[in-house]
């Protein structure tokens, strides 16, 4: 159903509901100021456009939204593929990018593909979520240590090469104001929950640098004023190269997007009760992710932390995701010059802590008991995001899991030749067992079990290959068979035909409705002629009987 939420959460609106809102959006403003301005410094660009985020893309996710409580805003998942894309592209890029992103995001709601989205193998996920918080971490080192590197390389290996051949210049007030922070993040957090550790050391981080008038690194020293207000929207120079090369980082950033709200958006289905439209949270995403770049914005997502808070304080509709955009703003016009102060290492201890709890360590090693192929895709999708990047991450880490999946399908898809030394074998508890049944000397019962498809067709060839003695009648059972490809259906007429060919007549037995769907629409099923399509086994041994009794059966 393609209805935001907010126009049904409104209907029975009253002042209690309201005042719940305010209250959760204006406390969600807290955690999510320090994590826009951190995650637009870690992503390369300049803190106002994490700000600028939060406020136009908190603003269109709530508004067109899916989810009664999904707040959005920039998120570290973007990390490492923004800032690959500046270093490549520049701002321009950027945009671009962005605005592709959310117009496939709008298409795939459309396209109501909000389901297919739970089909991504989880440890897939967990590979590249762990491999985007290693390298987040691996981006404070400067900032945590004060190490005086003008230009830190994008690769993994060399930017730990340069970090420690400039171990030794570490600078002990920035690195001292870094360890204070993080302590205090941990301590806080752990004692506290209603207010986040990240904004207290912020605050304290920021008075005693300006007390004591610590030589460290200030949002101000590095970028200036942040405005205070937001800009009016910029169109990038685009072209038809651009556009060709910034395709694949856009679907990963799309991906991205849609993997990380509808997730968000079902745990909180599991906190409040509901059930979220995910079609339409993916158009809000998408929207969100057009305009958040051209309002001087970074792609955003519905986030799981702010998310979370939202709805621990009591937020009830999407009116709370718009206290907490209205909030944002009024926080950059009003208070925007103080978050000049704000030091660098304690930016670096916030997005130390982020990254901690983004890598999901606990889920990662409890994931290596899993089958091998799943360890496979855990481990191939961590490494190639840390040392290749995030896009090869995930083409690959889908491709080896689709191909991984196939071959498990393959694995449990068989054809078993129901002969006279087979049928004995068979369940005796069966109704439709062939061991209760005469089967006439002239008779072949081949039973397919599982989903018939490329994967697997070429074992049905395999199985009527072993008989020698050719019958005049082929009865194929596929009362196991919930599915059927194009593959599927081509190996069964070349086997139809070949019988045909040998005059063998081709009967097949209960077959399931997507099978005999797929049989008419192909046209395979005039082929074989629907009168030797049977409802069951013993439907197609009267046909088969009917032939031999009445020896009228040739091609």
């Amino acid at each position: 159903m393609l209805i935001p939420k907010i126009l049904t959460t409104l209907k029975n609106y009253n002042k209690k509901l309201f005042l719940n809102d305010f209250i959760a959006g204006s406390i969600v403003v807290i955690v999510a100021i320090p994590l826009s301005i951190a995650f637009a410094i870690a992503s390369g660009v300049s803190p106002d456009k994490g700000l600028f985020t939060a406020v136009v893309a908190g603003f269109l996710v709530s508004v067109l939204g899916g989810s009664r409580v999904q707040i959005g805003g920039p998120s570290g998942s973007f990390v490492i593929i923004v800032y690959s894309i500046i270093q490549q592209y520049g701002m321009d890029g950027l945009v671009i990018t962005t605005v592709l992103a959310g117009i496939i995001l709008v298409v795939m709601g459309l396209a109501k593909l909000g389901s297919w989205i739970k089909f991504i193998p989880y440890p897939l996920v967990i590979g590249f979520t762990s491999g985007i918080a290693i390298v987040i971490f691996s981006t404070q080192i400067k900032d945590f240590f004060g190490l005086p590197i003008d230009k830190i390389p994008v690769d993994f290996i060399a930017k730990w090469s340069v970090y420690i051949s400039n171990m030794n210049k570490i600078n002990i007030y920035t690195t001292g104001v870094a360890m204070g922070a993080l302590l205090l993040i941990v301590i806080w957090n752990r004692f506290f929950k209603k207010i986040p550790g990240s904004l207290i050391a912020l605050i304290a981080g920021t008075v005693v640098v300006q007390l004591f008038d610590f030589p460290v690194a200030t949002i101000g020293s590095i970028y200036g004023d942040i405005p205070s207000s937001i800009p009016m929207p910029v169109f990038p120079n685009v072209s038809f190269e651009l556009i060709k090369n910034l395709i694949s980082p856009a679907f990963v950033i799309a991906l991205l997007v849609a993997i990380e709200s509808l997730l968000t958006a079902v745990v909180a289905d599991g906190m409040i009760g509901g059930k979220h439209r995910s079609n339409m949270e993916l158009i809000a995403q998408g929207a969100a992710n057009i305009f958040s770049p051209l309002f001087g914005g970074i792609p955003a997502a519905g986030a799981l932390a702010r998310t979370a808070t939202n709805i621990k304080n009591g937020a009830k509709t999407p009116i709370a995701g718009l206290t907490y955009s209205f909030m944002v703003l009024l926080v950059m016009l009003f208070f925007g010059k103080w978050a000049t102060l704000i030091p660098f290492p304690v930016l670096a201890a916030v997005l130390t802590v982020v990254s901690y709890h983004m890598c999901e360590w606990r889920t990662f090693v409890s994931l290596l008991k899993n089958p091998k192929s799943d360890v496979a895709i855990l481990f191939i999708s961590f490494f190639l995001t840390v040392f290749v990047d995030l896009a090869t991450a995930i083409e690959i880490g889908m491709i080896l899991s689709a191909f991984l999946f196939m071959r498990r399908m393959a694995a449990v898809s068989n054809v078993e030749i129901l002969n006279k030394i087979s049928t004995e074998e068979e369940e005796q508890d069966d109704p439709l067992s062939i061991a209760k049944r005469k089967i006439p000397e002239s008779v072949d019962i081949f039973e397919i079990n599982g989903p018939f498809f490329f994967g697997a067709a070429h074992k049905f060839k395999e199985a009527i290959a072993q008989i020698q003695k050719k019958p005049k009648i082929r009865i194929i059972r596929m009362r196991f068979v919930p599915a059927v490809d194009s593959t599927g259906i081509q190996n069964l007429r070349e086997v139809f035909l070949d019988c045909r060919k040998n005059n063998i007549l081709f009967i097949i037995s209960g077959i399931n409705p997507q099978p005999l769907d797929a049989f008419r629409k192909s046209g395979f099923a005039k082929e074989i002629g629907e009168e030797n399509i049977c409802l069951d086994i013993d439907q197609a041994l009267a046909r088969a009987n009917e032939i031999i009794n009445n020896k009228k059966y040739i091609w």
